[in-house]
């Protein structure tokens, strides 16, 4: 299972990665595993505002449909649209070309209250 060190972690299996004023969210690598093969995401609305751990989407797989949750707080400013045709790239690159939306944080050092990769590893390995 990949957890790549530069990231933050959220408890429901979101990532975080920091670009300037922004952040990029998705789903980690240990959850696109454990939802088997994705068939639809619904993605959040540009423009919206997300509350820290509050859903914001759906991801729908062959085996179940789970909730997506917001990491940290923000206003959505873009969302992968290539993944109403090609949902698939949550399991194929869930950390590149999987990435789900682009978010301003609500806040200075929002993605410090998150885990780290190997507070990650820890909870995704007890």
């Amino acid at each position: 299972m990949e957890i790549p060190e530069d990231l933050r972690y959220s408890r429901e299996h979101e990532w975080v990665r920091e670009d300037g004023d922004e952040v990029v969210i998705g789903i980690t690598d240990f959850a696109q595993d454990a939802l088997g093969d994705v068939v639809y995401v619904s993605l959040p609305d540009v423009g919206s505002e997300v509350a820290a751990g509050a859903p914001c989407g759906e991801i729908e797989s062959t085996k179940s449909v789970s909730e997506l949750y917001a990491p940290i707080a923000g206003v959505v400013v873009a969302v992968n649209s290539a993944l109403g045709d090609r949902p698939e790239l949550l399991n194929h690159d869930p950390y590149g070309e999987g990435w789900i939306a682009r978010l301003r944080p609500n806040g200075d050092a929002a993605a410090d209250a998150l885990l780290d990769a190997d507070a990650y590893r820890a909870l995704t390995e007890g």
